[in-house]
């Protein structure tokens, strides 16, 4: 399997991928049931929960507008930093929502400080920031964002996109007190795409309860209804969630902190290169992504030529997202690869680059 350093969709091991052809089963029967409630009961590891995980068949996005569609009949602040932040906003603004946008710049991180300042001015229903700001390469600092929303508006329901990030970073749901954490299969988890994952805490279930015009496909109350029976309110992607099943058996061998050691390592090891060779880092120190490394390209390297040169060698890395094409590059470091993928990707760029 020849190694890509993409953020999503990423490689899938040979063993995941086989774990799909086992034959189909009638989604209501009861041995898929079985599967569906052993895949979701070993996904509340992951969130850090010991609630509920809502299993989807769509992207993360599928998610962020059932965030909006179920949680707020108005009012949304929208925090954002990157792509993925500014696209939760406009879900909100195109489903009618008033969102409020809390923005910092690409590459900076939104403050606990100004979350706090935004909801003293305002009572907002819910709060939706991006965990791992794949555009940027940016983890924010949830945590502390999540206790500053607590103390100055405990009613406001705090949701979270760690679309990039669950699986290959902490995520403590109950611990930090939010109300609902989405993610994708194609990214960390390093599934196929195609499954959305959320968690949702027992108040937020209570709010979308009394929200109107929730849809129909993502009413979380309804997808809840369908998860007490160890099912999905319309087709399931059976094979996809084999998959799942199998893959969470796989990570949580591993271990979650050793994942997320070996990420957080080859993340280090990027750094190091990087700043040997002249490079920058685009995002603020102690804000950098366990998961994708955005590399200021400060030698304008060309990141097109680059990566035709790394397709012959069987890789490929991201060129930098929307405004920061060319002027930046993303290396991934999620889902399978390991150090000495990392190391033969470096020698790679090191042989283009004449070093």
């Amino acid at each position: 399997m020849s190694p890509m350093f993409v953020p999503g969709p990423v490689d899938v091991d040979p063993e995941v991928l086989a774990a799909q052809t086992k034959p189909m089963l009638p989604h209501r029967s009861k041995e898929y049931e079985a599967v569906f409630h052993s895949a979701e009961n070993k996904a509340r590891k992951l969130f850090g929960t010991q609630k509920r995980v809502l299993i989807s068949a769509s992207s993360g996005t599928g998610l962020q507008e059932a965030a909006v569609r179920n949680f707020a009949n108005h009012t949304v602040l929208g925090c954002t930093n990157g792509a993925f932040g500014d696209r939760w906003c406009q879900v909100g603004e195109d489903n009618g929502k008033q969102v409020d946008r809390l923005s910092a710049e690409w590459g900076q991180p939104v403050t606990p400080g100004a979350v706090a300042a935004a909801l003293q001015q305002k009572k907002y229903e819910i709060l939706t920031v991006v965990h791992n700001e794949t555009s940027t390469g940016l983890q924010n600092p949830v945590a502390e964002i999540a206790a500053a929303a607590r103390e100055i508006s405990p009613e406001t329901l705090i949701c979270v996109d760690a679309v990039s990030s669950l699986g290959g970073a902490p995520i403590e749901m109950d611990a930090w007190g939010l109300d609902f954490v989405l993610t994708s299969s194609q990214k960390a988890l390093a599934l196929p795409p195609g499954l959305a994952l959320g968690a949702i805490s027992d108040r937020a279930l209570e709010r979308a309860a009394s929200v109107e015009n929730r849809g129909w496909y993502f009413d979380l109350v309804r997808l809840e209804k369908s998860r007490l029976k160890n099912s999905t309110p319309a087709t399931s992607a059976v094979s996809l969630v084999y998959a799942l099943d199998h893959q969470l058996d796989r990570i949580l061998a591993e271990g979650l902190e050793n994942c997320f050691a070996r990420n957080q390592a080859m993340a280090e090891r990027i750094y190091a290169w990087a700043l040997e060779r002249g490079f920058g880092l685009f995002t603020a120190e102690g804000y950098r992504s366990r998961t994708v490394t955005t590399v200021e390209n400060l030698l304008e390297i060309d990141v097109a030529a680059l990566n035709a040169f790394l397709l012959e060698r069987g890789m490929r890395i991201a060129n930098g997202y929307g405004t920061l094409k060319n002027k930046t590059f993303r290396i991934a470091h999620m889902g399978e690869l390991t150090m000495s993928d990392i190391n033969a990707l470096l020698s790679a760029i090191d042989k283009f680059m004449g070093v």
